[in-house]
C-alpha cells in the first residue's frame, strides 16, 4: 500500500492514506527490531562482570617509614656514561655514584616500565636520590629493536637488563654482592624473570607493578579508567570482547604472560611499592600475590608501602613523592635489616574496588581479523552499491546518446521504483555513520580515562547519540522494505534489472552486517 500523494510504478497517483495505524506499526516494528538486536549482541559474546573484592589488605600504620633504617645522609652525585653489551645490540647507560663516600657501595639498576625508556628522561630523581644517598644507580636505555607494541619476550628483556647488572657489579667502587633491582610498572613482569634466575641479585624494589598478566591488568585498568570517567553502564560490556579478543595482525603474545612462577623463585628482600592514586593497578591485590608467591618459596623479607594520593610511579601533582625518596634509600641502605623491619605493610590505606580476574574469551568475534574484515567487507558493499549504479547509468546514457545520433528512440532503462533508492542510501550511510561515531566516542571517552577527566556531555551525550543513530539505520531499514512491499503489492518490482537488485541487496546486507557488530558491541542493549 502507497501513502497518499506518491505514485504507482504505473505512474498513477495513490490517494490512500496509512494513518495512524502506519505509524503504530512503524513503532512497534522498530521495537522488535532493536529487541532482536539486543538479543543478538547478548548471545554472541561475554557480559562483563567484575568479582568484587571483599578482603581489604590493611595498612599496620600510616607512617611508611622503613623500620630499622638510618637517617639518610646526603652526598654529592657525579655521572658517567658506560656502554652495555648485549646479544646482537649495545645500549647506552648513565650510571650516578656518591661523591667522597669510601668502601664498598650499594648499587641498584633500574628496569623501564612501558612509558620510559632512555636514561636522560627516566628515574631521575630515584637514581639522584639513591646515589646522593651513598647508593651506586644505573639507568640502562631500553633495547627497542626487539621490543615493539605488538612483540615482547619478557624473558628475553630479562637477560638484557642481567647484562647492566653484570656491568655495575664491576663497576669500580660496587659491592657486587650488594647490586639490586628497581622496577616500575611493566618492569614488574621483568625483574622477578631477573631475581629467579640470578642469584647474585641482592634485592628487588617493585613500584606500581601490575603483577597479574597484562591482559588481566588491561581489563582492570580500562574499567577503573571508565569508571572514573562515569560512562554509561552498558559501555563495560565492551571491555571483555575488545581486551579477550586477538589484536586484528596478530601479535600481543605476551598478553598472557604469568610472572607468578618467577615471584616464588625470589629469595631477594623485596620492597613492593604503590600509590593510593594508581588506578591502573590492583594495588592491594598485586601486593597480596607478591607476599603470596615470594611466601610459598620460603620468602617473607617483604615490605610493601602506600604513598597517599600517588598515582603510577608514586608522583603526587607530578612529582616523585620526597618521602617515598627517603623510604627508598632507607631500605635500600639499611638491607639486611630493613628487609623483615616492623612494620611490613604500611602507609595509607588502599582501596580496590574489583578484582584484576582472567578475561572472558568472546564466543563469536574472538578473532580481531574476522572483526576487521567484516566491517571492510561490510563498507565496501555498501559503498560498491552507489559506485555499480553510476557506472550502470553511465553505460545507459552512453547507449541513449548512441541511438539517439542514429536516429533512434531512446530505451526506457531500469530505474528504482519511487522512494526505493532514498531509503537505501539512507540506511546504508546511517550504518557506516554509526560505526564511525561509536569509533569517536570510544577514543574520546579513552582520552578523558587517561587524563582523568569527566565530561558528561562526551560521555553520557556521545553515548546516547551513537544509540540514537543505531535506531535511526534500523528505522531507515524498516521503511525501505515497507517501501519495497507497497510497490509489490502495488504491481511494480522495486529494483528492476540485476545491476540494481545487486546494488540493492549488497546494501542491506552490507548494512545488516555493521547492525550486527554494532549489537556485538552494545548499541542495542537493554539490560539483557
Amino acid at each position: 500500500m502507497l501513502r497518499a500523494g506518491e505514485r504507482d510504478p504505473a505512474g498513477q497517483t495513490v490517494t490512500t492514506e496509512d494513518g495512524r495505524g502506519g505509524a503504530y506499526r512503524l513503532v512497534a516494528s522498530t521495537a522488535l527490531g532493536v529487541v532482536v538486536l539486543a538479543i543478538l549482541g547478548a548471545v554472541m559474546g561475554p557480559q562483563w562482570d567484575p568479582v568484587p573484592l571483599v578482603d581489604p589488605l590493611v595498612v599496620e600504620s600510616s607512617s611508611t617509614a622503613i623500620g630499622g633504617a638510618e637517617p639518610v645522609p646526603t652526598y654529592d652525585v657525579r655521572t658517567s656514561i658506560v656502554t652495555v653489551e648485549l646479544d646482537g645490540a649495545t645500549v647506552e647507560a648513565q650510571i650516578s655514584e656518591p661523591v667522597g663516600l669510601d668502601g664498598p657501595k650499594r648499587g641498584v639498576v633500574f628496569v623501564h616500565g612501558a612509558g620510559t625508556g632512555r636514561y636522560d628522561t627516566a628515574f631521575i630523581a630515584q637514581a639522584r636520590a639513591l646515589a646522593s644517598s651513598g647508593v651506586v644507580a644505573m639507568v640502562p636505555n631500553k633495547r627497542l629493536d626487539t621490543y615493539t607494541t605488538r612483540h615482547r619476550d619478557y624473558v628475553q628483556m630479562a637477560a638484557d637488563y642481567d647484562a647492566s647488572v653484570e656491568v655495575l657489579q664491576a663497576h669500580p667502587g660496587v659491592d657486587p654482592e650488594q647490586v639490586g633491582l628497581y622496577a616500575e610498572s611493566e618492569g614488574g613482569w621483568i625483574a622477578p624473570v631477573m631475581a629467579a634466575k640470578d642469584r647474585s641479585i641482592a634485592f628487588v624494589v617493585l613500584v606500581s607493578s601490575p603483577v597479574v598478566p597484562p591482559r588481566e591488568q588491561a581489563a582492570f585498568a580500562v574499567d577503573s579508567y571508565l569508571r572514573n570517567t562515569g560512562v554509561p553502564g552498558g559501555v563495560f560490556r565492551a571491555i571483555p570482547r575488545a581486551v579477550g579478543m586477538s589484536v586484528p595482525g596478530g601479535g600481543f603474545e605476551y598478553a598472557d604472560f604469568d610472572v607468578t612462577p618467577y615471584q616464588r623463585e625470589m629469595h631477594q628482600p623485596v620492597l613492593v611499592v604503590y600509590g593510593t592514586g594508581d588506578a591502573s593497578m590492583p594495588v592491594i591485590q598485586g601486593a597480596e600475590l607478591v607476599l603470596r608467591d615470594t611466601a610459598v618459596g620460603g620468602n617473607h623479607d617483604v615490605t610493601v608501602r602506600y604513598y597517599e594520593d600517588a598515582n603510577h610511579g608514586i608522583r603526587v601533582h607530578g612529582e616523585v613523592d620526597p618521602v617515598f625518596l627517603d623510604d627508598l634509600a632507607g631500605w635500600v641502605r639499611g638491607l639486611p635489616a630493613t628487609g623483615d623491619a616492623a612494620p611490613r605493610i604500611a602507609g595509607a590505606q588502599p582501596v580496590q574496588t574489583y578484582m584484576a580476574a582472567p578475561v572472558p574469551e568472546p564466543r563469536w568475534f574472538g578473532d580481531g581479523n574476522v572483526v576487521v574484515a567484516l566491517v571492510v567487507a561490510a563498507v565496501g558493499l555498501i559503498l560498491l552499491g552507489p559506485l555499480a549504479l553510476l557506472m550502470a547509468r553511465g553505460v545507459e546514457e552512453a547507449r541513449d546518446r548512441v541511438r539517439r545520433q542514429r536516429g533512434a528512440a531512446a530505451l526506457e532503462g531500469p530505474r528504482f521504483a519511487p522512494g526505493v533508492l532514498p531509503r537505501l542510501l539512507a540506511l546504508g550511510v546511517g550504518a557506516i555513520g554509526t560505526v564511525v561515531c561509536l569509533v569517536w566516542y570510544i577514543v574520546a571517552v579513552a582520552r578523558l580515562a587517561l587524563d582523568y577527566q569527566r565530561d558528561d556531555l562526551v560521555v553520557q551525550g556521545g553515548w546516547i547519540a551513537v544509540r540514537v543513530l543505531g535506531i535511526a539505520v534500523v528505522v531507515a531499514g524498516l521503511l525501505l522494505l515497507r517501501r519495497c512491499r507497497r510497490v509489490r503489492l502495488a504491481g511494480g518490482t522495486p529494483f528492476p534489472g540485476i545491476v540494481r537488485t545487486a546494488v540493492l541487496w549488497a546494501g542491506v546486507v552490507g548494512s545488516v552486517v555493521l547492525l550486527v557488530v554494532l549489537a556485538y558491541w552494545g548499541i542495542f542493549q537493554l539490560g539483557i
